[in-house]
């Protein structure tokens, strides 16, 4: 059977921690029982040779198949990655979703999305990049008691993304520790009212608050000063026409969300002044982790 889980996009600027969008651009897993363990990488990461024996997927889907079934079985695991590793598009959580959903699926058991998302939870304890991996979409979520409460909205047609990737990571510890300790009233009320007003023009499809709503004082400026041509990045992008412009999870990559008819264009503009970037068009997927036996 195969798995695909999308890539994501989660803070989304305000909605740090709470909000992100699920991307197509793609993780593909294959797997067949086998004589023996084995293990193929294709894609992103095929270059460290390591991640064949120190895998996070197949070390999460042992634990729940073994727990579900009480026996042990030997897999051919193949993988064919498109979500780069370390650059805030949600890799972790894609690998985390389709390990779960994989141990349920090839023991023949029924698992729910929302089960999905509150057992991802052991592993990722924020909501904003499993959300979207299992709903697909643009999601709004919170932790509640263990369990993930969230809102879906699907995302038109006459919408894209641009997503810039650069040639380096920002690391997700590292990144944690640049942000201040303490926030002042100010900073959280501005959050929160924008946060609030970012998921609001997604549900009524009103585009044109996005730049507004998703401005942010809890966390992209300390994040983005780790790289400061992000910056430029984000400015030409909203120069362009972009509708907001946000550093993707805590970056290295930087999102975009543009109507469909610009996205060439922007996308021109921003692969001729970020050469050394890599720079993708790509819609939106608003599926998540699906089966396909």
């Amino acid at each position: 059977m195969k798995v695909f889980v999308p890539a994501t996009s989660a803070n989304l600027g305000s909605g740090f921690d709470s909000l992100g969008l699920a991307l197509e651009l793609k993780n593909e897993v294959f797997i067949k029982p086998a004589k023996f363990h084995s293990v193929s990488l294709k894609g992103e990461g095929s270059n460290r040779p390591a991640l064949k024996d120190n895998n996070m997927f197949i070390n999460i889907f042992n634990d729940f198949y073994r727990n579900l079934s009480q026996k042990r079985q030997f897999f051919r695991f193949e993988f064919f990655n498109e979500i780069p590793l370390s650059r805030g598009l949600g890799s972790s959580s894609a690998v985390i979703v389709s390990a779960i959903t994989c141990a349920y699926a090839i023991l023949g058991l029924q698992i729910s999305k929302q089960k999905i998302l509150n057992l991802a939870l052991a592993y990722e304890s924020h909501p904003d990049n499993i959300t979207p991996a299992v709903m697909g979409g643009f999601t709004s979520a919170c932790v509640d008691d263990n369990e993930v409460s969230y809102i879906r909205k699907t995302i038109p047609k006459d919408l894209a993304s641009v997503v810039v990737i650069p040639n380096r990571p920002i690391s997700t510890n590292l990144s944690r520790k640049s942000l201040p300790l303490k926030y002042s009233l100010e900073e959280v009320a501005f959050n929160i009212s924008h946060a609030s007003l970012l998921s609001a023009a997604f549900m009524c499809e009103d585009w044109e608050k996005l730049r507004f709503a998703s401005r942010d004082k809890i966390h992209q400026d300390y994040r983005i000063r780790q790289m400061p041509e992000l910056f430029e990045v984000q400015k030409v992008a909203l120069k362009e026409g972009a509708l907001m412009s946000t550093l993707s999870g805590s970056g290295s990559s930087f999102f975009s969300l543009v109507y469909t008819n610009e996205q060439n264009k922007i996308l021109g503009t921003l692969k001729k002044k970020f050469p050394h970037f890599r720079a993708l068009g790509l819609a939106f997927d608003n599926v998540g982790v699906r089966i396909e036996d």
